[in-house]
């Protein structure tokens, strides 16, 4: 039963970090990415439907990612999704391929990033929090109705708490690379 909880704690916990990835692969580090465009949705015949289903997303070179939507029709509206997008990003399209040129970051946007990874890293953080009181409280259930002694609960929150101290190391260790990637210029 121990196990159990354990095993679900460190699912949580690596769900967690996935997600916290996820979100800092949304933040513009002035590289091309294309999980950048991700948030973005496209009105695709009356349906709003994510870019990379409409759309081959590629990366040209560093700063430039190219766009070649699978039907010509769809160009201008890949390229007007773009633009109303709060990204700040500018397509040029030649023919039925969307290039777009990543700006470079000022000090001051990328502080702003930084705040926003930031703020991730914080909800990542609550969440593996979160995951541990859920598995304590479950260990609590178990030696309250006697299916484990006292001393097994305290290892078992022992346990659990080590689980945790590790997580929000790794979630600090991720936002110091991220913050690190956001400052070079």
């Amino acid at each position: 039963m121990i196990d159990e909880i354990k095993q679900e704690t460190e699912t949580h916990n690596r769900k967690a970090i996935a997600a916290l990835d996820d979100a800092f692969n949304k933040i513009r580090t002035g590289r091309a990415n294309p999980a950048i465009l991700d948030k973005i949705s496209v009105d695709y015949y009356g349906t709003d439907t994510p870019i990379k289903q409409v759309a081959n997303i590629i990366v040209e070179d560093g700063r430039t990612l190219s766009i070649v939507p699978w039907e010509k029709n769809m160009v201008p509206e890949v390229e007007k999704a773009i633009m109303k997008s709060d990204l700040g990003l500018n397509p040029a399209t030649a023919g039925s391929n969307i290039r777009i040129v990543m700006p470079m970051l000022t000090e001051e946007t990328r502080k702003e990033f930084i705040k926003v990874a930031r703020g991730e890293a914080e909800k990542a953080r609550v969440s593996i929090r979160n995951g541990r009181r859920d598995a304590n409280s479950a260990v609590k259930e178990l030696v309250k109705e006697k299916e484990l002694s006292e001393d097994e609960g305290k290892r078992a929150e022992e346990d659990i708490q080590k689980l945790t101290d590790a997580a929000i190391a790794q979630v600090d260790k991720h936002l110091t690379e991220k913050e690190a990637d956001l400052m070079k210029v």
